[in-house]
């Protein structure tokens, strides 16, 4: 980062102007500086440098930025007129006055006029630079020539008028030897009398329209932008904090106030548009806000105190008695009111993630409350939006199904940034945020762990929630499958089995009758039955199968699936099927599942695929004590927007019913990739090591 060399040359002059202002100034006594009306030599100057190092800090990094160009234009103007009034000091302590005195004068009587307009392009220019477009533009020009009016009045006016309508009193003395009027217009007394009053007038007028301006930005800004104006907006509560409390202190202090007010509008403005993230601004303007109010009410406490002291207690109480009770009073109450105060206000600038207990224990209540999957993310998405004050709030979970609920509390904005939902390294879903947030709810440490700690509440309460509508889910499903079975059972038996066993019984009963007289026509209705009797045997095979692939029981689960790869393979298409691990002893609900899924994923490869290789893996796994069926073509994979069909549903319910889990995804080389986790330990061990695992990561929190 380089220094400009404009901003530098005019922060030289500032401080250059500054020293001289000191130097002078300790040679001129302050009665002869009140004598002629000026304030104390070094204040004015050194707000000066401060206001040239803004402008130079702003040019730094905006090396064309013209508010920094301004602030440092001003900031020396500030310093040489503060050096202007010290010389004019110091050349009419002399008799005659010094050279240069008249012209010290004009500089700082006259010309300094001119510092007004700083406040009123300060505010049409932060924090771009940029006038105000369209009808604005005409409306703020029109306030500036206001703002001018008063300056431009001074240059030419006759210096009894103006001190006249000024003040009172009559020129000091000293200052009649000087020159006072170099750029005398010769007009009527009334005429510069009525050019002034108006002039005067017109300096609060003109301040409106720039006033209207930045509240207009303000309410149109967003992101940083507005993170910027609320910059502003704490200069201007500080400001008038500062004046207020000036007011309250002897009238030497009022110049002080006006420079400690410039000083720190001109800091607010430079760390607005160069680092605009620099501390919580937020935080910096409640806690304004607070100490400023409880400022105002202890002051006027202190003065309720003593004024009631002394009307009831009278000439019984001294002053220091009556400040010792005001003391007492107000660190009574202020104990009391100061925290409650600082929450009221802290939640109406950032909302509640200033106390996250009440923020958890409310989510968590409320949690309770909700019935199903949809309110709770709900309730999630309102608690996030008014904790942190955002305008939109998403929750996205991905269902059991693979299809993604999304519940919004706001207008969703253009942008959006997502954080996933995790549990237990899973990611569950997604939290969406606006992605150009508002300065208010712009994130610090300790509102991020706090919206970390949400999100894992909320994880938990929402994978809750998944598992148990996948398990009303499930056991929906399995009572219908079951009754589908028996059904199918039921008709494949009583219309298939049962009439042809009642035929078979006929023809037996026939044969009987007809042997004694005709052996041989018995036995061709026995062989009738015979016949029969092996379509039957067929058909209870096919009803077997159904159950259960009998090729499991002859060949095992890596035999049955080779067989069935034989069945389904198509021309050009090799398949491979390779086991790792023992795979004798699985339980049967788990064979049953594995050739499912892997005859499904067979059938898709098949089908949709045209690949030229599938690669189907049985792959043990004794310490997490589960199966891995993975299936792996280099076909042409998924492409964008497939939508789950029947077959890849049944994956997912397949090993969802054993406790399991599938998922379809792209491969490495360009195909699909099927892979399945079945878990194969018994029902109670897999209790016991969740259980395990639960207790584990209670005592590790």
């Amino acid at each position: 980062m380089r220094l400009n060399v404009a901003g530098l040359a005019f922060l030289v002059v500032a401080m250059a102007a500054a020293v001289a202002a000191a130097l002078i100034g300790l040679r001129v006594p302050q009665a002869h500086r009140v004598l002629l009306d000026l304030p104390p030599a070094g204040p004015d100057a050194m707000a000066g440098v401060a206001l040239a190092t803004a402008g130079a800090a702003v040019l730094t990094r905006h090396a064309r930025h013209p508010l920094g160009r301004l602030m440092a234009v001003f900031g020396a103007w500030w310093a040489v007129d503060d050096a202007a009034a010290s010389w004019l000091a110091y050349a009419t302590l002399h008799h005659p006055a010094l050279p240069g005195g008249s012209a010290a004068f004009f500089v700082y009587q006259r010309l300094g006029a001119g510092l007004l307009l700083l406040l009123p392009l300060v505010l049409l220019l932060y924090p771009d630079g940029k006038m105000p477009t369209g009808w604005w533009r005409g409306v703020t020009l029109v306030s500036l020539a206001l703002t001018s009016l008063l300056p431009l009045a001074l240059v030419a006016v006759p210096s009894a008028i103006a001190q006249a309508t000024s003040d009172s009193r009559p020129i000091p003395a000293p200052l009649t030897a000087l020159d006072l009027d170099p750029l005398y217009v010769p007009l009527p007394d009334a005429v510069w009398s009525g050019v002034l009053l108006v002039a005067q007038l017109c300096i609060p007028l003109s301040l409106l329209a720039p006033f209207v301006v930045v509240v207009r930005r303000y309410r149109r800004s967003a992101g940083v932008g507005r993170a910027r104006m609320r910059w502003l907006l704490w200069a201007a509560v500080a400001d008038l904090l500062v004046m207020l409390t000036i007011r309250l202190l002897p009238n030497d202090f009022g110049t002080a106030g006006l420079d400690i007010a410039l000083v720190l509008t001109a800091g607010s403005v430079a760390v607005g548009i160069v680092r605009p993230d620099l501390v919580d601004i937020d935080r910096l303007l409640g806690g304004t806000v607070v100490y400023g109010a409880l400022l105002a009410l202890t002051l006027l406490l202190d003065l309720l105190v003593l004024g009631g002291a002394g009307r009831l207690l009278g000439p019984r109480l001294n002053e220091g008695e009556r400040l010792v009770i005001a003391v007492f009073a107000v660190a009574i109450l202020y104990a009391q009111l100061r925290h409650r105060l600082w929450r009221l206000v802290r939640r109406w600038v950032v909302g509640e993630r200033d106390d996250p207990y009440r923020v958890m224990s409310g989510l968590a209540e409320r949690l309770e409350r909700a019935d199903d999957s949809g309110t709770q993310l709900l309730t999630l998405a309102r608690t996030v939006a008014r904790a942190f004050r955002s305008p939109y709030v998403g929750v996205e979970i991905t269902q059991f199904s693979g299809e993604r609920l999304l519940v919004e509390d706001g207008e969703r904005p253009a942008g959006t940034r997502a954080l996933p939902i995790t549990y237990r390294g899973e990611e569950i879903g997604r939290l969406l945020l606006p992605r150009q947030a508002p300065s208010r709810t712009r994130l610090s440490s300790n509102d991020e762990r706090l919206l970390a700690d949400l999100i894992r509440q909320a994880a938990a309460a929402a994978r809750a929630v998944r598992l148990a509508e996948e398990l009303q889910g499930g056991r929906e499903r399995l009572v219908a499958a079951v009754e589908d079975e028996r059904r199918r059972l039921r008709r494949e038996l009583h219309d298939g089995l049962g009439p042809a066993l009642a035929a078979v019984a006929s023809r037996v009963d026939t044969a009987r009758i007809t042997a004694r007289r005709s052996p041989e026509e018995a036995d061709r209705i026995l062989g009738l039955a015979r016949q029969e009797l092996t379509g039957m045997l067929t058909e209870v095979r096919r009803l077997v199968h159904g159950l259960r692939p009998p090729a499991l029981d002859d060949v095992g689960l890596v035999g049955a699936i080779r067989q069935q790869a034989e069945r389904l393979r198509a021309p050009g298409l090799a398949v491979r099927v390779e086991e790792y691990g023992d795979l004798s002893d699985l339980p049967a609900a788990v064979e049953v599942a594995a050739y499912r899924i892997a005859s499904e994923a067979l059938t898709n490869v098949v089908r949709h695929a045209r690949a030229g290789e599938c690669v189907i893996t049985l792959t043990r796994d004794g310490e997490a004590g589960c199966l891995d069926v993975v299936t792996t073509d280099d076909g042409v994979g998924l492409g964008d927007g497939v939508v789950s069909g029947v077959g890849l549903v049944s994956l997912r319910e397949r090993a969802a019913e054993l406790g399991g889990s599938c998922s379809v995804t792209s491969a490495g080389s360009g195909g699909t990739r099927v892979w399945a986790r079945l878990p194969i330990g018994p029902p109670a061990t897999r209790r016991e090591a969740v259980t395990r695992a639960a207790t584990t990561e209670e005592v590790g929190i």
